[in-house]
Parts: C-alpha cells; structure tokens; sequence
C-alpha cells in the first residue's frame, strides 16, 4: 500500500504541474492578446447533482478569471470566451462577437494562444532535462563494457548472434548503452557489430525488423545477460522462497527441468507459465500448474538441490533478482551549467524522435495491447521518492503532452490549429455548426483511446492480457 502512496503521489504531483503549465501557456497569450480567460482551472469540475464540482475556487476583484481545482484528477483547461472548445458552451457564440473574444481576434493570435500549452509543455521537458544533467549528469552503463554480453533469444540466434556476443554498433552507428535507441537500431540496421570471444566480427542484418515484435517477446530479442543470483530474499511476508530456504547469493539453475543460465531464461519460463495458467479450469488445475519443480545451487557449494514449491497465485517466487548494476560499474558524464542545455535539448529532442517512430505500431492488433491508461503511467515512476527519477518522468510526460495534444484531432490543441491553419489558408473560417460536430467526434475520439488504454490496464491487473 506504501509503494501504491509513493507512485500515485509521484503520479498526481507530475500531472498538476504539468497541466498547470500546459493551461497557462494558453492563458499567457490569451491574456497578451487581449482575450478574457472566464475560468481556469486544475481538473475538471463536473456538477454532480447540486454540487457544483469545485473542490476550490476564487475569483479576484476586478477580475474576469474563476480559478479553481476541479474533482476529476484527468486534466484541467482554461476556459476562453467567444471559443467552441470542450465546454460545448454554444449559448455564447450566439451571442454577437464581442472585441474581448477569442473569435474576434486576427488568425494568428489565435494561432499562439491554442499552441501557448504546447509551446510550454515541450520547453518545460528540455529545461527539466538540462537541469537534470547539470544536477545529475548522465549516468549510464556503456554496452561495450558489458563484458558477459547479451542473452538472445531463437529469432536472434537464427541471423547469427550466440549468448554472451557483446554488442558494439550497427551500420548506423556505434551503441551508447541498452535502451530504446539499441534496439531500434537493430531493426533498420543491416549489419551488426560485435565481440565474440575477443574476436570483432559482424553479423549481416535483414532491416526494417518489427519493434514490438524484437520487444515483447519472452525471451526478448535481447537482453544483458545477468546471472541467475539472488539479491535478497524478503523474510515477510513468507514466500515460497522462505519456505525453501533461499538465501543472498544462491543460484537458480532449472525450473521443472528447463536449465536457467540468467535471469532473462528465469522471467521467460515465468512468463510461459503464465500463459499456461490461462487454460487453468479449476482452482486444482491452478495449483497443479504454480507448483514446480525448482533446482538451485546455495552459496559456496559445488552441488545443487531440487525442491518441488508452490508458487503464490501471481507466479512469484519471493525474491530480488541481482541487477546488472552488481556487476558493472556506471560511468556518468558531467555537464557545466552552460553544457547542460546544448546537452538537455539534443536529449529531449531525441526523446521526442524515438517516441513519434514508435507510435507507427500504435495501428496493429499489439501496439493497441499497449497502450496503458492511468495505472500503466503511474507504475513508471518509482518505489521510493527519487527527485532524479521523478523529474525524468515528469520532462518525459512533458513531451509526450506536447505532442499527443499537437496531434490534429478535435478537441486537442492540434485540431484547433488545423482549422485555424484552414482559416489563414482559405481566408474564411470553418462554420460553427462543423466545429461544434468536429469538437463531439474529437471527445468521441479521445474517451474511446482513455477507455481503451485503461481496460487495458484492467487487464493486465486480471492477468487477461
């Protein structure tokens, strides 16, 4: 329940000061132009039955502006008079265009003020990033000094790749370290670069490789390789791990006959076990198949033990794998605070590069399976308060606002700009009757993507999906 406090915590903070930036990036040219702001507000506010929805609001003397916190935790908006936006307030565009309004403003004003909260959003992310580098620097654990190597799976093994090759660099390029921009190299390369056995050698590559598909595999295409040596082991609550007696530093070599060399093979024959339990019928097929045969060797001992265990009814055995961080030692660049923002922006724009290549897998049967809703972003940010993680996520959620808000869809930022691209283009704007229907088919869209990404989530609590 602690570990839920933290992230939802981490989660909610992120989110306020993200909306609230994003919210006042509108409301700074609004206000530069003229444009009266009626409300503005953290959250949304719907009346529920004589409620009005406000957790809090106030609106100064001599001001046009209620500013308020809403009850709803999925946004905010600021909202501005004379514009068909999310409020659907129609009354008011029937009334006659007044000089303070939004549509009586030229095109362009209007332009800056609907991509005020983008601008905001994309600007607070390489600022966070800088500021995170000049703090933290930018601690990482080069490939090529990963000296086990890789663990690879069959598809890998079929271009030509063994178990402990270490990765060097593509036709592309050279590798930095194990991350997105690794393996999305790896499927435009032709040609891969690596270390066996002391030997340079290359493996020819066929290009234009799925990443979902290099990804979401068990066993993934690849992955460091770290043995199957156990961190810890929580004495509560007690776990099968207990029950056995596992220690620090004992070793998994087999589970139910399957040889386990590192803790990829351990996670993927979990994750075929999971599959399995999905044709469980009866509460006896379920325990039938968590129990297991598990073969370990304790520290300091030259031979193994085999116990049959029962695993809890999420398939954990109860311990903490050891990381790779136990075996190699990070190196951290430094950057000057002048450094830093050459540095935060190549670094968020590259961010921004890799996650505007990846949404082309949004459009299949597995790039819908993951999306994830509210609980998927939550679970992103840490266990415990860590200001470097926390303001890691925060840039990257800056960004991804940025630009899912940028996308021309109704009833985002970007559609508002499409239209008023239209409207500089042709010289006239588009009528209010298909605004108002753009706006309605934009929500449409919109609480259909949300219900999607979060029946997902349920899903995947269930163990469905």
């Amino acid at each position: 329940m602690e570990i839920f406090l933290i992230k939802a915590l981490q989660f909610l903070l992120a989110i306020s000061l993200l909306v609230l930036l994003h919210e006042g990036g509108h409301f700074f040219f609004a206000k530069l132009f003229g444009v009266r702001v009626e409300k503005f507000y953290l959250f949304f506010d719907p009346s529920i039955w004589k409620w009005n929805g406000s957790i809090f609001k106030w609106k100064p003397k001599k001001s046009d502006t209620t500013y308020g916190v809403g009850w709803l935790p999925l946004g905010g908006y600021c909202k501005i008079a004379g514009m068909i936006d999310e409020s659907m307030d129609t009354e008011q565009m029937k009334q006659p265009e007044q000089p303070w309004e939004f549509r009586a403003k030229p095109a362009w004003q209007r332009l800056l003020i609907m991509v005020g909260g983008v601008l905001v959003n994309f600007l607070l992310a390489l600022f966070i990033y800088s500021m995170v580098l000049f703090t933290w620097g930018d601690s990482y654990i080069p490939l090529k000094n990963m000296s086990m190597g890789m663990k690879f799976n069959q598809e890998a093994k079929a271009l030509g790749f063994q178990d402990h090759d270490i990765l060097v660099g593509t036709d592309l390029g050279e590798f930095k370290t194990f991350d997105g921009d690794m393996y999305r190299d790896l499927c435009d390369a032709h040609r891969c670069d690596i270390i066996r056995n002391g030997k340079a050698m290359s493996i020819d590559m066929p290009g234009e490789m799925n990443l979902l598909d290099l990804v979401k595999k068990q066993p993934p295409f690849v992955s460091p390789f770290v043995p199957a040596v156990i961190d810890s082991v929580p004495q509560e609550p007690k776990s099968p791990a207990v029950a056995i007696g596992l220690q620090k530093d004992d070793k998994i070599l087999a589970i139910n006959d399957q040889p386990i060399d590192s803790w990829t093979a351990f996670n993927s024959a979990i994750s075929r076990l999971n599959d399995e339990l999905t044709d469980a019928k009866t509460p006896a097929d379920s325990l039938r198949m968590r129990t297991i045969s598990l073969v370990y060797q304790k520290k300091g001992r030259a031979t193994a033990d085999t116990v049959s265990t029962t695993l809890t009814s999420d398939l954990k055995l109860g311990i903490i794998q050891r990381g790779i961080l136990a075996y190699y030692e990070p190196v951290t660049d430094e950057y000057g605070f002048f450094e830093s923002f050459p540095a935060g922006i190549k670094y968020g724009c590259d961010i921004l590069s890799g996650y505007i290549n990846d949404l082309q897998y949004l459009f299949s049967a597995e790039g819908a399976k993951s999306l994830g809703g509210f609980g998927t972003i939550g679970g992103l940010f840490p266990a415990t308060w860590d200001w470097h993680l926390f303001w890691m996520m925060t840039a990257f959620l800056s960004i991804i606002l940025a630009f899912m808000n940028i996308l021309p869809i109704p009833a985002l930022d970007g559609g508002h700009v499409l239209f008023l691209l239209y409207e500089i283009i042709f010289r006239r704007k588009p009528s209010e009757k298909f605004m108002i229907w753009a706006e309605y088919i934009g929500i449409g869209i919109l609480l259909l993507l949300m219900i999607v990404a979060n029946l997902n989530d349920i899903l995947r609590w269930l163990h469905i999906m």
